[in-house]
């Protein structure tokens, strides 16, 4: 599962990548026509709890892959390797800039991030228009000459109403598809389908103000954006500190935790997975899996011998190992659950496999 990170020149992609994966890029790094993968360290507060709890030898938590795309514009977009990395993502993270530095240039002259969120999104919305009309025109070549087939006139169809969206400046995310179109479908990576995240890079002295997310959140309410604000510069402050230093910042600002913990969970909900966990002295690791998976599938993210000879899963609960702070007062208290092969893992779960091949 991958996010892309996207957005316009001078917005603080480069930053945010930094910050998500917890290490520095090439100072030769430009980021014009260049793409950057990494593995972004997921920030969730009960993985820490954990990890203070058992003290563990060894400490694992779980990763997601963020691709830091190149400078977002009509002539990049157009390019292949650009395009066919946008594709390739599950989800899209558009950073936004509403920070005010006059030493720092915008694109367009002037900070509005409700107009470049517009501007960004209307090129996805072409990208996936310009897909669109190239298949039309294909099919109906074909039709001409006699070598069209049923699948190719039902896919007709659902391309043809999904133009008609498109040609409004609509996105696909509300299409709606059965699962036999679905099936018709899915060699096609609509951006405007994809799952977006937006994040806007604020100013330090703005940290406290959610009027622009409202103003965002309202004039996009029917485009399930999932949006938050932070600035760059304070994210950077936090990474540089001790553990102590860091929640003393935090306090200072009124900040209940970093905007990274956020984000990991923002990411995590635009990919559709969820963390279980497993516990030990030996080792605290943090998983994921799809939501809705069962407890088989979630053995089978550890191990696939674990999947193939699952017997049961012994489950406890995140917020009543807190509350009762010790394993054996948990299982005392009949907290310990014996979960079968139908069971619907939580997200933070701690789960034992019991398994025999």
């Amino acid at each position: 599962m991958k996010i892309g990170i996207i957005g316009l020149p001078q917005v603080g992609k480069k930053a945010f990548f930094e910050l998500l994966i917890g290490g520095k890029l090439p100072e030769n790094f430009s980021g014009k026509q260049e793409i950057k993968l990494g593995a972004a360290v997921i920030r969730d507060a009960r993985f820490n709890k954990l990890v203070e709890m058992y003290k563990p030898a060894k400490s694992v938590p779980a990763t997601i892959d963020v691709v830091l795309l190149p400078k977002f514009d009509r002539e990049t977009i157009q390019s292949g390797e650009f395009l066919k990395s946008l594709e390739k993502c599950d989800a899209l993270c558009h950073i936004v800039r509403a920070f005010t530095d006059e030493n720092v240039f915008h694109v367009n002259d002037t900070v509005d991030p409700l107009r470049d969120i517009e501007n960004v999104y209307t090129e996805l919305i072409l990208s996936d228009l310009i897909l669109v009309e190239k298949r039309i025109e294909r099919i109906d070549h074909d039709k001409k000459k006699g070598a069209s087939t049923a699948g190719q006139d039902k896919e007709r169809e659902i391309i043809g109403k999904m133009k008609v969206l498109l040609d409004e400046n609509k996105p696909l995310v509300n299409f709606p598809l059965n699962e036999d179109e679905k099936k018709i479908m899915s060699t096609y990576q609509f951006l405007t389908r994809k799952p977006m995240i937006i994040v806007l890079n604020i100013d330090d002295n703005k940290i406290q103000d959610g009027s622009l997310i409202k103003k965002v959140e309202d004039q996009y309410k029917d485009f399930h954006f999932k949006v938050m604000q932070t600035s760059a510069k304070i994210e950077a402050e936090l990474i540089s500190l001790s553990l102590e230093e860091r929640q003393a910042f935090l306090d200072d600002l009124n900040i209940k935790e970093p905007a990274l913990n956020k984000l990991s969970a923002l990411c995590f909900e635009a990919l559709g997975l969820i963390s279980f966990f497993t516990v030990g002295e030996d080792e605290v690791r943090q998983w994921t899996v799809k939501k809705a998976s069962t407890a088989p599938q979630a053995a089978g993210v550890i191990h696939s011998d674990l999947e193939r000879g699952f017997i049961r899963a012994e489950v406890m609960k995140y917020n009543e190992l807190m509350e009762y702070k010790e394993e054996l007062k948990l299982k005392e208290a009949g907290k310990l659950y014996l979960k079968g092969k139908e069971y619907i893992v939580d997200d933070g779960d701690i789960i034992n496999i019991r398994f025999n091949v």
